[in-house]
């Protein structure tokens, strides 16, 4: 099964990845994973990547869609994939059609993640990570430390990253909006698209998202 995820950032995106891959015994593909991947191990799309990292400048599609295609072509994808951050745009969504094309392969169905936008603010805005491990993460409303502003598990300071600001959070939202959420209607113009509420606890959504699957008889 070759699924595509999509939904806005804050949507839980990862997690539904990793619980639906599991599921579904096919690997998550995320666009971070494959660029720590590539870069690490010193492969040629890894090095230009860095390249136009360091630089401060965007990553061209046509290194992201190679590095995403190397990664379909490995032996554990052969029974399907579920890509995550992947594609970004249109274009992208049209390069990785000719690419599954080329190989006798299209995609079985695209799982968009719905979240109203003030829950997604709600969501990020809120988070609070601890200075002495960032792994230590709470939440002002979900998951609140016993003494605001120190951590549970050290007693470090917690605090608000900068990328989980709410402006910030209503800027990547509206990359999102003009970049991102035109491959929806992309993709339901190929009868692909399965949207279901990302409201409510993991395990919820997730059998939610698997429910859909079947639903839509793409299971």
């Amino acid at each position: 099964m070759r699924i595509v995820l999509v939904g806005p950032p804050g949507a839980g995106k990862g997690t539904q990845a990793a619980y639906l891959a599991e599921n579904l015994s096919i690997p998550h593909i995320s666009t971070g994973d494959l660029f720590r991947a590539n870069i690490s191990q010193g492969t040629e799309l890894g090095l230009k990547a860095k390249a136009y990292m360091d630089a401060g400048d965007l990553v061209p599609d046509e290194v992201t869609i190679g590095m995403a295609k190397d990664r379909m072509e490995e032996p554990d994808a052969e029974q399907g994939f579920l890509l995550d951050g992947f594609p970004r745009n249109v274009s992208q969504a049209e390069a990785l059609d000719a690419t599954l094309k080329s190989e006798g392969m299209t995609l079985d169905a695209v799982l968009d993640l719905e979240v109203p936008e003030d829950e997604v603010v709600k969501r990020i805005a809120g988070r609070r990570i601890c200075r002495n491990d960032s792994s230590h993460v709470f939440h002002v409303t979900y998951s609140p430390a016993k003494t605001e502003g120190v951590c549970d598990v050290c007693g470090g300071e917690l605090y608000q990253r900068d990328d989980d600001s709410e402006e910030t959070v209503r800027k990547r939202l509206e990359v999102y909006h003009t970049q991102t959420e035109p491959i929806i209607d992309y993709y339901k113009a190929q009868g692909l698209v399965v949207t279901i509420s990302a409201l409510g606890k993991v395990t919820e959504v997730t059998q939610r998202a698997m429910e859909a699957l079947k639903k839509s008889g793409q299971d």
